[in-house]
C-alpha cells in the first residue's frame, strides 16, 4: 500500500487507514472476536493506522484496539479526548486532560499514546492557548507523542493548522464534502499539517449498498441521529438527507470503472485529493476492511471523472451543506 507522512508526526502510513468507531457497538452491535477479525484483515491488507477514541463503546473499541495493537508494533493508534463531558471549553483543562490522557492510556495499554486528537471540542476551544499549552507539556512528559484536532468545520481546521504544535487535523471529506478542497487542504499542505479524512464514504450511502427501503436498528447513529439529535447532524450521512444522497449515488454510479465498487471509488476520490494523509473508513467485518484497503489498487480518477463529481455536487449536495460546514 502507499505510504504517506502522516503531518507533524513524521510517521507514515498506509494510505488507507480504519476508522474503528462501529467497534464500540455505535453502529449496531459487533462481537470482540468479529472486531479483532477486522482488524487482523485490516492490517493484513496493508493498513498501519487504526483511529479511535475514549467515548467509542466508552472505551470498548479502545481496549479492543489496544490488545490487537500489541502484537503489531507497525500500527500507528490515533484516539481522541473530550467527548465524554459536557462540551463547554471550560472542561477544557489540564487537569481533565491528564484525567482523559491516563484512561486512554490505560485502555490502549501503552505508556505513550501515538497521537490524542481533540475530539470535536467547542468553537472557542480552537482559540485557546491554555489548551495547546497544555497538550504541549503532556507531549513534553512523553504521555503522547502528538497531537491534533479532529473538526466539525472548515474554520476550526484553519485556526488549528495555524497552531505550530498540531500535527494533523481530522475533518469530513468525502464526494459529499467538497469545501475543504478551498482553504484547508491547501493550508494544510503549506504547513505540513496531516489530513485524517473522515467519514468518506458518508455513513455508507457512498457505498451504493442502500436504497429507499434500507433501515438501521435502534442504536445505529444512522437511525437515531439523522436530525442531529445525539451529536451533530454533519457525522451522520455527512448532513446530506438520505433521499438526496441516493440521488447523488446513482449520478454517481456510471462514473465507477468496470470490476471497482462504489465504495472503492469513494475512497479513491478522496486519495486524489492532494494533501490527504490518509483516510479512514469503518468496516465491521473483515470482508469490508479488505474491500476498502484495495481502493489503493484503483489508479486515480482522470480529470473528466473528477469534475462530474463536482457536477453531481454542485447540484445536489452543494445547497445542503457547502455553507453550513
Amino acid at each position: 500500500m502507499e505510504q504517506r507522512v502522516l503531518g507533524r508526526t513524521g510517521r507514515r502510513v498506509g494510505v488507507v487507514g480504519l476508522g474503528a468507531w462501529q467497534l464500540g457497538a455505535d453502529w449496531g452491535e459487533v462481537s470482540e472476536d468479529e472486531a479483532v477479525a477486522t482488524l487482523t484483515a485490516a492490517v493484513e491488507s496493508g493498513v498501519t493506522f487504526i483511529d479511535t477514541a475514549d467515548v467509542y463503546g466508552d472505551g470498548r473499541s479502545e481496549q479492543i484496539v489496544g490488545r490487537f495493537a500489541k502484537d503489531h508494533p507497525e500500527v500507528t493508534v490515533a484516539t481522541k479526548m473530550g467527548r465524554r463531558m459536557e462540551q463547554v471549553p471550560s472542561n477544557y483543562v489540564m487537569s481533565n486532560f491528564r484525567a482523559w490522557n491516563e484512561r486512554s492510556r490505560r485502555n490502549l495499554g501503552v505508556d505513550t499514546l501515538d497521537l490524542v486528537q481533540l475530539h470535536c471540542p467547542p468553537t472557542p476551544v480552537y482559540s485557546t492557548d491554555a489548551v495547546f499549552d497544555a497538550l504541549d507539556t503532556l507531549v513534553s512528559e512523553k504521555k503522547l507523542a502528538a497531537y491534533g484536532v479532529s473538526v466539525e468545520t472548515c474554520a476550526e481546521a484553519l485556526t488549528a493548522i495555524a497552531r505550530p504544535g498540531v500535527a494533523t487535523v481530522q475533518i469530513i471529506f468525502n464526494a459529499f464534502r467538497l469545501k475543504p478542497l478551498e482553504r484547508v487542504l491547501p493550508a494544510a499542505r503549506a504547513a505540513g499539517v496531516g489530513i485524517i479524512a473522515r467519514v468518506p464514504l458518508a455513513s455508507g450511502l457512498l457505498s451504493g449498498k442502500y436504497d429507499e427501503h434500507t433501515t438501521f436498528s435502534a442504536d445505529d447513529h444512522r437511525n437515531y441521529n439523522r436530525r442531529g439529535e445525539a451529536f451533530d447532524v454533519g457525522e451522520t450521512f455527512s448532513g446530506v438527507d438520505f433521499a438526496t444522497g441516493l440521488e447523488a449515488v446513482r449520478r454517481l454510479a456510471p462514473l465507477v470503472p468496470d470490476g471497482v465498487s462504489m465504495a472503492q471509488f469513494a475512497l479513491r476520490w478522496v486519495l486524489d485529493q492532494e494533501g490527504v494523509s490518509v483516510v479512514i473508513p469503518g468496516a465491521r467485518n473483515p470482508g469490508q476492511a479488505r474491500a476498502n484497503a484495495a481502493a489503493d489498487a484503483v489508479p486515480p480518477l482522470d480529470a473528466a471523472t473528477l469534475a462530474a463529481v463536482r457536477d453531481v455536487y454542485d447540484e445536489l449536495i452543494r445547497p445542503q451543506v457547502h455553507d453550513r460546514w
